[in-house]
């Protein structure tokens, strides 16, 4: 049973088949560039792969985080990779890029909205990395936008923040893409530390009550 030491932690002001781990393809160093930002690229299925290969081969930076999946047949039992997000690469791009990402064999669109790419969340975009770059246990995951917020402090996925989710006697870390309404969840290890994250509607909630209290205070002064 793995288990996880929790403390209490403010926000900060900015802030089946047995699954193995997986990676990211052909993955290289990624920097955060808000003038450059990271969208969603649809591609036609089971083309994630040479997608991610042929927009790298043009310079794009690109992300497609993998697990690895213990698949029994006839007369053996063989590991494959997935993508953690079938039909979705993720790709830094500028505006006058996305014309020749689009045209690249095997994608389809970027995701948007009202005929405008949508940026994938910088920090969304983080936690992925750094699950690409771990040997942590993951698998795609239900999309859960709520529930018990937890940061890690330790480990390769320290600074993340995700959801805490309990499945059977293994407790997870759920990291979702907002845009896609798609999460994964990551087995962590039984020494890995994380702290609650107070929710912030009850923190601004609260802090509304006591303003309140404080001027009526001075009123009856």
């Amino acid at each position: 049973m793995l288990s996880c030491d929790l403390e209490r932690r403010q926000p900060a002001a900015n802030h089946t088949s047995s699954v193995n781990q997986g990676r990211n393809y052909g993955e290289g160093r990624i920097s955060m560039n808000t003038l450059h930002p990271w969208v969603a690229l649809q591609t036609k299925p089971k083309n994630e792969k040479k997608v991610d290969h042929l927009l790298r081969q043009k310079g794009y930076q690109c992300l497609t985080p993998t697990y690895r999946l213990r698949r029994k047949w006839s007369d053996r039992t063989v590991e494959v990779e997935l993508p953690l997000f079938p039909g979705y690469v993720f790709c830094h791009l500028n505006s006058s890029a996305l014309g020749k990402a689009v045209s690249t064999n095997g994608a389809i669109r970027v995701v948007g909205f009202g005929g405008e790419p949508a940026e994938v969340a910088a920090s969304e975009i983080e936690a992925l990395r750094l699950l690409a770059r771990s040997n942590l246990l993951r698998e795609p995951w239900k999309y859960l936008p709520q529930g018990t917020k937890v940061l890690v402090e330790t480990g390769p996925l320290a600074g993340v923040e995700g959801i805490i989710d309990i499945d059977g006697s293994t407790r997870q870390l759920v990291i979702s893409v907002t845009l896609l309404q798609r999460s994964v969840a990551v087995r962590l290890d039984e020494d890995t530390v994380i702290s609650v994250i107070a929710d912030r509607s009850e923190s601004r909630t609260r802090f509304a009550g006591d303003s309140y209290l404080a001027a009526t205070l001075l009123r009856k002064a």
